[in-house]
């Protein structure tokens, strides 16, 4: 089974790394995000890889031509800088099987890649989202006439549940993929959801963007 993996951000919120490497190519540990994504899924036994790349994408094609001890099938396809999600995902249309995964290549998490597939077909849909509560920001304070009554810290379920990536799609999700404008977290996700064919598996583990 296929994994894309969107990796041609611009990556403008770690701009004091990515004026000269994309998003996806920061290390950690001496290892690209990118590279710990893939080690990830390969855990499950996924080890097929479609990657869509755009801004600085020689840096990548670069990386994995030199790069050792990687023992997978990885697909490098330039979808251009300026593409939205969704139309660098109907750019690999004729690269992909039936049924593939996708994530972003920003996004670290030790979600449980099996389970998520098998909620995913238990429900026969189109498409399922890992939805996780990032941690709060910032601690709250509740005012009752003018006076602080409560004063609170951090508080991971206080937040509400978002798109975390990792999702899992059937085919005929590249048919709400229209050209190279579409993004996929707009119009294709908002008309699953209608349609009542977009799943939520809920993470309640470690993620990170």
């Amino acid at each position: 089974m296929q994994v894309v993996i969107l990796a041609g951000g611009f990556g403008t919120r770690l701009s004091e790394e990515t004026d000269f490497i994309p998003k996806p190519m920061v290390r950690i540990g001496n290892i690209p995000i990118l590279q710990h994504i893939m080690n990830y899924y390969s855990k499950f036994g996924h080890r097929d890889f479609v990657v869509a790349l755009g801004y600085k994408a020689e840096v990548i094609v670069d990386y994995f031509a030199t790069a050792k001890n990687i023992e997978f099938n990885i697909n490098l396809v330039d979808t251009g800088v300026d593409t939205s999600t969704g139309g660098r995902i109907k750019m690999l249309e004729s690269k992909l099987d039936d049924e593939f995964m996708l994530t972003y290549g920003d996004g670290l998490s030790n979600v449980n890649i099996e389970d998520l597939l098998n909620h995913h077909r238990k429900f026969g849909k189109i498409a399922t989202v890992t939805a996780v509560r990032p941690p709060a920001r910032f601690g709250t304070i509740e005012i009752t006439k003018g006076m602080v009554t409560k004063f609170a810290e951090k508080d991971p379920q206080g937040a509400g549940w978002i798109n975390g990536g990792f999702f899992v799609f059937e085919p005929e999700v590249l048919e709400l993929l229209t050209d190279d404008t579409t993004m996929l977290e707009k119009e294709p996700l908002e008309e699953l959801s209608k349609k009542g064919e977009l799943m939520a598996f809920c993470h309640n583990g470690f993620w990170q963007c």
